[in-house]
């Protein structure tokens, strides 16, 4: 069993470039020829395991590579800038983009620290949980390859598809990623859950206040907490989280000031300075300029 598999399997089935649905709720695969520059998205809840060329993410102006020795995770919604800057016809890239299920990760993550109790206990409070790179172990990669497999049996897919998941989430949650996963979906996730309640209403506002008591945790605590998790300040998440979702928006050919007013901002001049501060250029022109990258 090894990633060459996936990859030849990408390759049988893949029609075009791009994300592509596999009939597996929440798992699709891509494959990339042409280099995309980072551009503004946001990551939900999700793995992305690459088994042929390289990914580029950006968080908070730190930039990560993940290749076939990494796969990336990121166990809760984060604002990143995105893209395939290597990519080509000599060098495509493939890869796997599976969405995390929140109920099903937080009811697996809670059984299996009640199960193995040292796993709650060996999560730090440290612990970056927002974007990690993990080595691929051979359980991993096995239950990737075994759920990939199934893509082209219908019936497979259709029985074994939901088990086959659910042994890919497992092993997730006991590899080198699961200190962080567990600690987003297991008993004590409230930086998890604030993070939620942030995305849900990005055209409101919302002080820290708010997020505090939303997260049952003081001012201080919270302020923290939420740093260490996620590596930005409560309010700087929430302006990368309403400026990415504008930008998405924009580039997808949604009018700049209703693209602003979806995520919140009153004044076209305001959005437009902060914008700029961001990704170093006006609204409009990044627009004319930015490809998206799913």
């Amino acid at each position: 069993m090894s990633k060459e598999e996936i990859k030849q399997i990408i390759q049988r089935v893949a029609d075009g470039a791009g994300l592509m649905e596999t009939g597996i709720k929440g798992v699709q695969i891509f494959n990339q020829i042409e280099p995309i520059i980072c551009a503004p998205v946001v990551y939900e809840p999700c793995i992305v395991a690459i088994v042929s060329g390289k990914k580029m993410a950006i968080l908070d102006g730190i930039s990560y590579q993940f290749d076939q020795e990494q796969f990336m995770c990121c166990p809760i919604s984060m604002p990143v800038e995105a893209g395939t800057p290597e990519a080509s016809p000599e060098n495509p890239l493939y890869g796997v983009y599976i969405s995390l299920d929140t109920r099903v990760m937080t009811n697996l993550a809670i059984e299996l620290e009640s199960t193995k109790p040292a796993m709650r206990h060996a999560v730090k409070a440290d612990v970056p949980q927002a974007f990690t790179l993990s080595k691929w172990d051979d359980d991993f990669t096995e239950a990737l390859v075994r759920l990939m497999r199934l893509i082209e049996d219908p019936i497979d897919m259709k029985l074994l598809g939901e088990g086959r998941l659910y042994e890919l989430y497992y092993t997730l949650l006991k590899g080198e990623a699961g200190a962080s996963v567990r600690r987003s979906f297991g008993v004590g996730n409230d930086i998890a859950r604030s993070i939620e309640y942030i995305a849900a209403q990005l055209n409101q506002t919302i002080s820290i206040d708010d997020m505090a008591d939303f997260a049952g945790m003081s001012r201080a605590v919270f302020h923290r907490k939420f740093k260490q998790a996620t590596r930005m300040s409560p309010i700087q998440f929430m302006k990368s989280m309403r400026l990415n979702h504008a930008a998405m928006q924009i580039a997808k050919g949604v009018n700049v000031n209703v693209a602003a007013m979806e995520v919140g901002y009153v004044s076209s001049s305001q959005f437009s300075r902060e914008f700029k501060r961001l990704y170093g250029r006006s609204p409009k022109q990044w627009g004319s300029e930015q490809k998206f990258a799913a």
